[in-house]
């Protein structure tokens, strides 16, 4: 198998499903990585960010927003301007952003540092979590 491709649609960038990039990737729109996707570097994407499920980042990832699917893995910060969607059983290093963070059960996470709301539903394990409030819902 060959190097994996995007494909663009206007601003979107779309990656096969379970595409794999060696190496740092930099994208000047959105991104969609469908599920079981890897991207063994860096990330950098200029507008909205789809990591889907089961999928990795091998390092770090700059963003506008992100929605990181169910057990993905981040090993990297996540360095964002605007909301960040964690789904549930994902692991992340650490989520910095000025916007809203949004963390479902089982997430595993470092510090998170916002200049918005943290949103917590259920129980996750995390390090500092830093915001102009954090609220949680249920610790099931």
């Amino acid at each position: 198998m060959g190097p994996a491709r995007l494909k663009r649609s206007g601003d979107v960038f779309l990656a096969e499903r379970g595409a794999v990039f060696d190496g740092n990737l930099r994208v000047p729109g959105d991104l969609v990585l469908p599920p079981d996707s890897h991207v063994w570097g860096d990330l950098l994407v200029n507008g909205r960010l789809d990591l889907g499920p089961l999928s990795t980042v091998g390092g770090r990832v700059d963003c506008r927003e992100a929605m990181i699917g169910h057990h993905a893995v981040v090993r990297g910060p996540l360095i964002g301007t605007g909301d960040i969607t964690v789904a549930d059983g994902a692991h992340i290093k650490g989520i910095e952003t000025t916007g809203t963070v949004l963390l479902r059960p089982g997430v595993i996470i470092g510090d998170v540092r916002t200049e918005g709301l943290i949103l917590i539903h259920g129980r996750i394990t995390s390090g500092l979590l830093v915001g102009r409030q954090v609220k949680v819902f249920g610790n099931g």
